[in-house]
């Protein structure tokens, strides 16, 4: 299901770019808006400049964030850019601002299902979560400052209509992903797994978080298990609970809101 999810989110912004933005110089956001802007003003196709662009960005996330979401983020990548190379770029519509809304929305949509898949589309999105994962910041803030410098490049290259319209298209592509995804909170999980071992190394091999084991005993089988308790971000949550079921599909998973958190929240030999 998560490879469906990452396909389906990737070809939902590809056509939102070639059918919806690009036609009429309205730019997506973060590191797909920049290769917009070199596939307008160069030689260079948008799809190549994607995929050049992210590529560094990749290679650092792989070696900070967790491996199954770095994999489905290259896939995310790669189908973007040879999608944005084989689609035409074609007008569905001649109005410019009305591309804007739907190509802002469309894009938001196919982010949002790439988030929901344990991966992202790359770009600024790695950024955001690398630093959000450290300082624990809101992607949405993260990302909104970063597209910034999206809109004033656009302003200053192109025209000031298009910068504008860029900016009618970011804030609804963060709005509509904000709906699919999440908002950013915490959440406290207690996994009881017969497979305590097994899911220990299997969590803290792909996930940032700290764990906590404990032993407990069922209460009408009085079958020896393990208590896993870890908090970690909504953002969090889907790559997570994959997680758990490689290993464990009948394990045992309490999942609640948490307040507030105090002392250790990262681990400090991930880096």
């Amino acid at each position: 299901m998560q490879i469906i999810g990452v396909i389906a989110g990737s070809l939902i912004v590809v056509v939102a770019f070639n059918l919806f933005l690009i036609p009429h110089a309205v730019l997506s956001s973060g590191l797909s808006g920049i290769s917009m802007i070199l596939g307008m003003i160069t030689p260079l196709n948008t799809g190549l400049a994607n995929f050049l662009l992210n590529l560094p960005l990749i290679i650092i996330g792989y070696k900070m964030l967790g491996k199954k979401f770095i994999m489905n983020t290259i896939f995310s990548v790669v189908i973007i850019s040879v999608g944005l190379y084989i689609v035409p770029v074609l007008p569905i519509a001649k109005d410019s601002i009305l591309s804007s809304i739907f190509g802002g929305i469309l894009a938001g949509l196919g982010v949002g299902l790439v988030f929901r898949s344990s991966g992202s589309t790359g770009g600024f999105d790695i950024i955001g979560m690398i630093v959000s994962r450290r300082k624990d910041f809101p992607i949405g803030v993260l990302l909104s400052g970063m597209n910034a410098v999206v809109i004033v490049i656009s302003g200053f290259l192109l025209n000031w209509d298009a910068a504008l319209n860029t900016l009618i298209s970011i804030y609804l592509t963060g709005k509509v992903v904000d709906t699919i995804y999440t908002d950013h909170a915490k959440l406290t999980l207690m996994i009881i797994t017969d497979k305590g071992q097994e899911l220990r190394e299997h969590l803290l091999a792909n996930l940032y978080r700290g764990l906590t084991v404990m032993d407990g005993i069922g209460a009408y089988s009085k079958d020896k298990r393990n208590i896993i308790i870890t908090v970690i971000t909504r953002y969090e949550l889907n790559e997570v609970k994959n997680l758990i079921v490689e290993v464990d599909p009948c394990a045992f998973v309490n999942i609640t809101e948490t307040v507030e958190v105090m002392g250790l929240f990262h681990r400090k030999n991930r880096f």
